[in-house]
């Protein structure tokens, strides 16, 4: 039953053909239902009239016969009589063997000793409808009903009972009934039902057939068209859809196929573009390291003789040091996304200490960056991963520059956990915040949530983009949360094994100081 129903659910096909196949069946059982109820009222009405002839005319010779028999002598009635009767039972054309029943009429005036109670082929006189009978004595004339005729040997058989009252002479009245069996008739209907229950089925087959030729005419081109769209997302563009007639399913072929030929050019183009902007960047950044590395040694002879220089001078080529430093530092973070968008990064592992890996970072911090007291929580004095050190310390300076850009002098919590696969380190800070719709661009390239903030401390919007990516590509997650005036947390979760799979984050995205609060 559940193979039944997933296979309804994904054919059409097959949901078609048995709805299909249920309302034909519902529309021939109805069809049948009437066509057979109309042919057996006809059969049995027609089978009634003759019958109704036939017994007329039985009647009628008996009643001929026994009378001209009058003034005979009794030997000689008998015989009439019992000619009358085995006339009466011979076959007809529209029943085999029929049976006939003679009662006298009780509480008769005549007096005699002559008995003509018959019965042949053993029917019992007794199975006769009392209805029957008192109509037939009441009238006169001939009236029928369907009964159950019983005999001694054989049991009941469904018969149509016909009676008329007839005159023996010297004998008084009798009831003569004449006994139609309906087993022809029953086995006429029932091959005519059956007959019908198989032509309906056979019907219902054909049905099918002539709905899976029709839905495959549709279903193929619509499945070809699936085939290829799967191939589409796979990055083959090359497939199309074969078009060769003129109707409604070769004009959704044919759309189709510019359809993809518009989506191969479109990709191609964006292919293109995008190959062109990653040589682009990775050139100018190559091109761009040799006058760098001269201005980086004029400047450092300048500002090794800013002593013997004047004030305004002095200044002058400590900012130019400074400058230097945040434009080579952008020719790194540009060459670094330039092999990410190649897709040729790589990890060199080794295993380290994580946590001597953020004190180190934290140290390294300038005068004005530690005037920001930052805490580190972990439940370990040492958390040994196996990762890119060069990586994970650049996600980690960026995570606490980040927070130190918006913390306004507030306390930074950063908070290590660890379990037997997985690593999480989350860098809490209390300033400003992000609201929910930053929050959705703070991965984002070149994009800054304070831009004349981040252009006093040299930020250049590629810090949290290129976290993102370094721990995406350890197999692990950079997550952002914040709210405006509650401040941000950035957590970073990577497996204790570059490479390996992080089954859950074992630190909880908003803070626990937000969650105690609210």
């Amino acid at each position: 039953m559940k193979q039944l129903n997933f296979r309804l659910r994904r054919s059409l096909a097959a949901r078609v053909i048995l709805s299909t196949m249920l309302l034909s069946l519902g529309v021939v059982w109805l069809t049948g239902s009437a066509l057979n109820s109309k042919l057996a009222d006809g059969i049995t009405q027609v089978n009634l009239s003759s019958s109704l002839v036939e017994a007329r005319s039985t009647f009628f010779s008996t009643q001929y016969q026994v009378q001209l028999a009058d003034g005979e002598t009794e030997a000689k009635l008998k015989k009439a009589v019992s000619d009358a009767v085995n006339a009466a039972t011979s076959i007809t054309t529209t029943e085999g063997r029929r049976e006939v029943i003679l009662i006298k009429v009780p509480n008769q005036k005549i007096k005699t000793t002559l008995n003509f109670d018959t019965t042949s082929g053993l029917a019992l006189a007794s199975s006769v409808p009392n209805t029957l009978r008192a109509a037939v004595r009441k009238s006169g004339d001939v009236h029928s009903a369907y009964s159950s005729i019983s005999y001694p040997s054989i049991g009941a058989i469904r018969s149509l009972v016909i009676g008329e009252v007839i005159h023996i002479p010297g004998a008084g009245k009798y009831e003569m009934y004449i006994i139609f069996s309906l087993s022809n008739l029953q086995a006429t209907l029932g091959l005519i039902q059956s007959s019908l229950i198989l032509t309906g089925l056979a019907l219902i087959l054909l049905i099918a057939l002539i709905t899976w030729l029709v839905v495959r005419q549709v279903v193929r081109p619509v499945r070809l068209a699936a085939h290829i769209a799967e191939q589409f997302t796979k990055g083959d563009f090359s497939q199309r859809m074969k078009v060769d007639r003129g109707d409604e399913i070769a004009i959704l072929g044919s759309a189709f196929n510019e359809m993809a030929l518009s989506l191969e050019q479109q990709i191609s183009r964006l292919e293109n573009l995008s190959r062109v902007q990653q040589r682009f960047v990775s050139d100018v950044s190559h091109e761009l390291r040799t006058p760098l590395t001269t201005l980086r040694m004029a400047s450092e002879v300048i500002y090794g003789h800013r002593a013997s220089f004047d004030p305004a001078i002095a200044r002058s080529a400590e900012l130019l040091i400074g400058q230097l430093d945040r434009f080579e530092g952008l020719l790194e973070d540009l060459l670094e996304i330039s092999r990410f968008d190649a897709q040729v990064a790589t990890l060199e592992t080794a295993d380290f200490d994580l946590v001597r890996l953020i004190q180190r970072c934290i140290a390294d911090m300038g005068p004005e960056e530690l005037s920001t007291p930052i805490r580190i929580k972990r439940r370990s004095e040492e958390v040994f991963i196996s990762a890119d050190i060069r990586r994970v310390e650049r996600i980690m300076r960026n995570l606490l520059s980040n927070a130190l850009d918006h913390a306004d002098g507030k306390p930074i919590e950063v908070r290590i956990v660890e379990t037997g696969d997985e690593v999480a380190v989350g860098v809490r800070d209390h300033g400003s915040g992000l609201d929910e719709a930053s929050l959705l661009q703070v991965f984002d390239r070149f994009w800054r949530a304070d831009p004349s903030r981040a252009r006093i401390r040299g930020g250049t919007g590629l810090g949290l983009s290129i976290a993102l990516e370094d721990a995406r590509l350890h197999n692990g997650e950079l997550d952002a949360w914040g709210r405006r005036g509650a401040g941000a947390h950035f957590v970073l979760t990577i497996p204790r094994v570059a490479g390996g799979a992080i089954a859950s984050r074992p630190l909880r995205l908003q803070p626990e100081d937000y969650y105690e609060s609210t």
